[in-house]
């Protein structure tokens, strides 16, 4: 077998062994939420984009 090569034979014999329990498991249904998220970013789109340049300009470096 070459790099990256597999045995399409072991793919079909795989097992999932998950020790799942009903019981101890969480509803996603259980816990909803209404309601609205407000933020205030706080600073202007200039002064975001000269951050964000700020921090490429660190990485490069």
């Amino acid at each position: 077998m070459g790099f990256g090569s597999y045995d399409e034979s072991e793919q079909e014999n795989q097992e999932i062994d998950a020790d799942l329990d009903e019981d101890e498991a969480v509803s996603t249904g259980e816990n909803e939420h209404d309601g609205d998220v407000e933020y205030e970013i706080g600073a202007s789109n200039d002064e975001l984009i000269d951050r964000l340049k700020d921090i490429k300009a660190e990485d490069a470096s």
